[in-house]
């Protein structure tokens, strides 16, 4: 978890990726720097052969951020109960001003170097496809009308309305989660914005936050407004 990191944020906590056979998934990661200096930061999982990670070391600027790409590569079989032990830890240090991602010593992270270095700790979920259920808007119409067509089916109508209140739950924190992000990015904003003119704060972007909480408020209404199941 990122939560008690001083040097950077890592979004979302958890990486989830979508499991069918033979084919690859990716998962992306938004690594924010919260300081006024310079962070490297390197990427390691406990299954090193099972993933890509692009890029799986990095210098981040002050209150700036990264995207990482992890690519689970494709599998031939389904894991027992689609239940996955594979860790990644994201390790983060303050470096010179200046410092590329070439300069960077070998023993950068190496606790015996005398550095202070943070760890952040993720955990992997897989999902299957059929649980996937707001990945597309097919998939999401689909849900949609059997949860509604399921007033005209009483033997279903259990089943149809939990997975309706399930889907308004996933969607409820994963709008929270975005507001959370976008409340984190606009305070480093303000801090870049102190430190120097930044003309990438506008009024615009202030509108996007507050469209974003809109629909947030819109998800919970929504939520608690959720047929009751029978």
């Amino acid at each position: 978890m990122s939560g008690n990191n001083q040097l950077i944020s890592v979004h979302p906590e958890e990486l989830k990726f979508q499991f069918e056979l033979e084919k690859q998934s990716y998962c992306d990661l938004k690594v924010a720097n919260k300081t006024e200096h310079r962070v490297a930061f390197k990427v390691k999982t406990t299954s090193p052969k099972k993933y890509f990670v692009r890029p799986n070391t990095g210098v981040i600027q002050p209150w700036d951020s990264c995207v990482i790409r992890v690519t689970l590569q494709a599998k031939k079989e389904y894991p027992p109960d689609m239940q996955c032990k594979d860790k990644f830890l994201v390790q983060s240090t303050i470096v010179p001003p200046q410092t590329d991602v070439d300069d960077l010593p070998q023993d950068t992270f190496n606790k015996d170097s005398g550095r202070t270095i943070e760890e952040c700790k993720l955990r992997v979920v897989y999902i299957s496809p059929h649980a996937a259920g707001g990945n597309s808007e097919d998939e999401a119409s689909r849900g949609l009308k059997q949860s509604f067509d399921s007033s005209s089916m009483r033997g279903s109508a259990s089943f149809d309305d939990n997975q309706f209140v399930q889907r308004l739950k996933d969607e409820r924190d994963a709008a929270f989660q975005q507001a959370q992000q976008l409340q984190q990015e606009l305070e480093m904003l303000k801090r870049r914005r102190n430190r120097k003119s930044d003309p990438g704060f506008s009024f615009a972007f202030a509108l996007s936050v507050a469209l974003i909480g809109i629909m947030v408020g819109f998800l919970l209404n929504l939520s608690l407004s959720s047929p009751s199941t029978e």
